[in-house]
């Protein structure tokens, strides 16, 4: 048989054919791949990097801080009607029937002193603009006979409109004010700082102490692994969260102590989750392979059981995050939180309660910000698990 039969040179086309159709991927770039295409996941992602870069950012470019009290302006919403007294002087009745003075746009410019005021006929009179202006409320009794008209204004003995030229937005404070005249928005990117600091931080005290116990009790095995886990199941059958609460009666509520209760009670989730995995990896080949030539058990545990277990603790450690946040903000609502005037959402709630029917805005605000960073953690937990698991490779 001659040469040629037996070696045929191959043209383009044939050795196109035999080319891969896609580029390989390593085990993380083909996650993050499987991650994007997750819609809900991304908006996690991109409303968690959004509210820790505001919460960061803008309170640095703020005039006011969290503490700052402007008990004048006090109780003032994010959106209130506006009432023209004479050409270019606008005020906003409050409700509490006094006058604040404020811009046609919305802006709040001064909250006079009354420098009369009549408790027997329910009158306030004011000095604005070098005129006397009277706000008499003695109708808000029996408003629903009046055809819901609660008071009347006086300008110079002269009655005057009282039917609101529009209704604007409040300018100076975006979210409205508290009843001590703090700014509601600047008070919930506060506790934003506060929030996001204790769920990263304890669920990293979480991962640190979570994954080397499980990891031993799950290498060790034997009695080592029962004494381990009946600990573990000591822990958790008392509630988690009469723990953390018990913890910080005993010592100074604090934003330092809500970080370290939260880290010592929440770790036996994921030192459950890392001793299965360990299980189930510390009798494969590479394992094997490292006892074979002499490494030390705490190097096998580190350097290649837990690497290889990854992806499952990664998605325990992002759904942590919300229930620590959660927790703490459960904490300062019910007093044993972060100290005053410290802003948390949990504080800021609780603050709000006096006022819910009033001022709902109060309360409404730091609920939004806690439920909108419930779902972005949750949406983000939620693609990473399917992103992690090998089982879903596409």
């Amino acid at each position: 048989m001659s040469q040629h039969s037996e070696w045929e040179l191959l043209d383009n086309s044939e050795k196109q054919s035999q080319q891969i159709s896609r580029p390989s991927h390593t085990y993380w770039q083909d996650a993050w791949r499987m991650l994007r295409k997750n819609v809900l996941a991304m908006i996690g992602l991109v409303t968690i990097i959004l509210i820790t870069l505001t919460a960061v950012l803008v309170p640095m470019f703020s005039e006011v801080s969290y503490s700052d009290q402007k008990p004048g302006f006090g109780n003032i919403p994010p959106k209130f009607p506006i009432t023209k007294l004479w050409d270019g002087q606008y005020v906003y009745v409050h409700n509490e029937y006094k006058l604040i003075e404020v811009s046609e746009k919305g802006e709040l410019l001064a909250a006079p002193d009354t420098i009369e005021e009549d408790m027997a006929f329910s009158t306030k009179t004011y000095e604005i603009g070098g005129k006397e202006v009277v706000l008499d409320y003695s109708y808000a009794k029996k408003a629903k006979k009046n055809g819901g008209v609660k008071y009347k204004i006086f300008v110079e003995g002269k009655e005057i409109d009282t039917t609101p030229v529009k209704t604007v937005r409040n300018r100076t404070n975006l979210l409205g004010t508290d009843r001590l005249g703090r700014d509601v928005w600047i008070r919930i990117l506060y506790g934003a700082r506060i929030s996001l600091t204790v769920g990263l931080v304890a669920s990293l005290v979480n991962l640190f102490i979570g994954v080397i116990y499980g990891g031993i009790a799950g290498y060790e095995g034997g009695r080592v692994d029962n004494i381990m886990m009946r600990i573990v199941d000591i822990i958790n059958s008392v509630p988690s969260l009469l723990v953390v609460i018990l913890l910080m009666v005993v010592y100074k509520p604090g934003l330092t102590t809500i970080i370290v209760t939260i880290g010592l009670i929440y770790w036996v989730g994921m030192a459950r989750l890392v001793r299965g995995q360990v299980l189930s990896l510390k009798e494969q080949e590479f394992v094997l392979a490292a006892r074979t030539i002499g490494v030390s058990k705490f190097k096998i545990i580190m350097r290649h059981l837990i690497p290889n277990a990854m992806g499952p603790i990664i998605v325990s450690l992002t759904m942590s995050i919300p229930s620590a946040i959660f927790t703490e903000s459960f904490l300062s609502f019910i007093g044993l939180g972060v100290s005053a005037p410290e802003a948390s959402w949990g504080t800021l709630a609780n603050d709000a309660l006096g006022g819910i029917r009033s001022y709902p805005y109060q309360l409404i605000a730091p609920a939004v910000a806690i439920a909108i960073t419930m779902f972005a953690f949750n949406f983000l937990g939620d693609g990473l698990r399917d992103a992690l698991d090998p089982r879903l490779r596409k």
